[in-house]
C-alpha cells in the first residue's frame, strides 16, 4: 500500500505514508466539525490497521471513546 502511494509521487523514491495533497477545510458548524473528527478518528480502522478506533495510543478517539487522557489531555469542553 505504501510503495503504491509512493509511485503515483514523483518526488518520492519509494514508499510514502502522508497524504502529500492535504486541502484546508472549513469547519462552519458542529456537525461538520464532529464528521471531520470521526473521519480521522476511524480512517486507521478503515485501513485495517487497528480494529477499535481507541486502538491506536496517540489518537484522540481514546480521549473521546473513554475519556482517557493518560497520553494525551484535551480539554472536552
Amino acid at each position: 500500500m505504501f510503495e503504491r502511494a509512493g509511485k503515483k509521487n514523483s518526488n518520492v523514491k519509494e514508499k510514502q505514508f502522508w497524504v502529500q495533497n492535504n486541502q484546508l477545510i472549513e469547519i462552519w458548524s458542529l456537525k461538520v466539525f464532529e464528521q471531520k473528527l470521526n473521519h480521522i478518528h476511524n480512517n486507521l480502522q478503515k485501513f485495517g490497521f487497528i480494529i477499535d478506533s481507541t486502538g491506536w495510543k496517540y489518537s484522540s478517539a481514546r480521549n473521546y471513546g473513554n475519556n482517557d487522557q493518560t497520553v494525551l489531555e484535551i480539554n472536552l469542553n
